[in-house]
């Protein structure tokens, strides 16, 4: 049985006078795909950010698996297990592929001073395990062949695949996804689509994704939330939600 991995309270962020997001609720289980979408400006990537631990938020409370993670910064949000992608790649773009998945690692690598001036066998079998982590995530990528290439010189498409794999080998529950269909072209958002359904049956992950291509949106998730002026206007499954009336005005306005 399901339950809820991700829970959002009473979630308001102001900027100054600005009340960019204004109570939003909602919660992700540990099975599912959540989606939010809306127009631009609707709140979507400053909810995003607060979850991340981007952003501090005014008030609302935000747990992972119970525990409070609101006010955390995001290295340290990652660490409880939820870990994100970004609208625009983040990639370490002049380090090589295999490198940025090693460093993605730090954390599960023994890297003590003492340990690695000694080369103990503690901290070769970590280096060991960090490299045979990193090539399994390039063979489920379809990217090993770019493994000594600079991030920076991958086609756009494969930066986004490395990208999440960064995301995945650091061991996350949760794996938010910010517009990773953006810059792709139709059979990479076809793949895609594939990608994030076969991440959550294999490795056990939830994903909470915004995302303006409603053809992924609808095809990938469980629940979609809608949001306007940064506020939720309505919660359900993919075929409730493209004939919510609230949700066609906020798109298409009404005469």
């Amino acid at each position: 049985m399901s339950k809820v991995l991700l829970q959002v309270s009473d979630l308001t962020m102001r900027f100054g006078g600005l009340l960019a997001v204004d109570g939003v609720q909602f919660d992700v289980h540990d099975d599912e795909v959540f989606a939010i979408i809306g127009p631009n400006g609707a709140g979507k990537t400053t909810v995003f950010n607060c979850v991340g631990g981007f952003y501090k938020p005014t008030t609302g409370v935000i747990t992972m698996d119970g525990k409070p993670i609101h006010g955390m910064p995001s290295h340290k949000v990652a660490r409880e297990g939820l870990v994100r992608t970004f609208q625009n790649v983040r990639l370490f773009k002049n380090l090589t592929v295999l490198e940025n998945l090693l460093v993605a690692q730090h954390q599960h690598i023994n890297t003590s001073l003492a340990s690695g001036l000694l080369k103990t066998p503690a901290f070769r079998r970590s280096e060991e395990e960090a490299l045979a982590n990193a090539a399994k995530w390039l063979d489920f990528m379809g990217i090993r062949e770019y493994a000594n290439r600079e991030a920076g010189n991958l086609a756009y498409g494969h930066q986004r695949r490395l990208e999440i794999a960064r995301c995945m080998i650091t061991r996350p529950r949760l794996l938010m996804l910010d517009e990773p269909a953006a810059g792709l072209n139709p059979q990479e958002k076809r793949d895609l689509q594939q990608l994030i359904d076969q991440l959550r049956r294999e490795f056990d992950v939830a994903v909470l994704l915004i995302e303006h291509d409603m053809s992924l949106v609808m095809g990938v998730s469980d629940r979609i939330m809608v949001m306007e002026h940064g506020r939720p206007i309505t919660t359900g499954v993919p075929d409730e939600v493209r004939t919510d009336p609230r949700v066609i005005k906020a798109y298409l306005g009404e005469d």
